[in-house]
């Protein structure tokens, strides 16, 4: 890891963590030497990091030049963190640690008072049934959508028949149980939905479809008008 990578770590285990945090916590959530984290810890407050603490008590990040200042009205706050929790119970584990990084390195930048306000927020998000997400289709797909790739899924019908096609993934919807993907069928030459829980197999290809995702998509929303 390189030491820039490796600042940027602990910054943000820095900001997720409850303050004071040792030492030893640091190296082990940076999977460094506690010797390795004192000296990173000089390197960020030599850079303008405002750390307060030292060896023996702990640390906490008061003032973080990484991020740039934030300002919310309560109301704000409360929607930030409504929606952060909603991403949380979605099912989706990378999206479920995206929204934790968001959400610490949002309250870091929050003065005092909004900071309080942001631990303490009124709104919840529960799910009693969480949503059953592949996370590995899902993560295939998701990762074709961005790049524009075919992929060669193989597809189970509400009949239970399974059929094989290429699709250019263009969306995934979260429903309140399941997701669907919407994507053009290489097969059909036209658009179908299909369930992610149906998705047997989900194999990327080297096939581009760049630059028609954004068109595709267009038309398939109008068709929805």
């Amino acid at each position: 890891m390189s030491r820039s990578d490796r600042l940027f770590r602990l910054l943000h285990t820095l900001r997720s963590l409850p303050a004071p945090v040792t030492a030893a916590r640091l190296a082990e959530a940076t999977e460094v030497s506690v010797r390795s984290v004192y000296r990173d810890i000089a390197a960020l407050r030599a850079a303008g990091a405002r750390i307060d603490g030292e060896a023996g008590y702990g640390y906490a990040l008061e003032e973080d030049p990484a991020l740039p200042p934030q300002s919310f009205t309560r109301l704000e706050i409360e929607a930030l963190l409504l929606g952060l929790g909603e991403v949380r119970q979605s099912g989706d584990a990378e999206l479920a640690q995206a929204a934790e990084s968001v959400a610490a390195k949002v309250i870091a930048r929050l003065p005092e008072r909004q900071a309080r306000e942001a631990a303490h927020a009124v709104l919840r998000v529960y799910r009693h049934g969480p949503r059953k997400v592949p996370q590995r289709a899902l993560s295939v797909l998701r990762d074709a959508a961005w790049e524009e790739r075919a992929v060669d899924i193989a597809y189970r019908d509400e009949a239970g028949r399974v059929t094989r096609r290429r699709v250019w993934p263009l969306a995934v919807a979260f429903l309140d149980e399941v997701l669907l993907m919407v994507a053009w069928c290489c097969l059909r030459q036209d658009f179908r939905r299909f369930r992610l829980d149906r998705i047997e197999v989900a194999d990327p290809t080297d096939e581009s479809f760049r630059p028609r995702r954004v068109g595709l998509l267009r038309d398939y929303v109008a068709t929805l008008r």
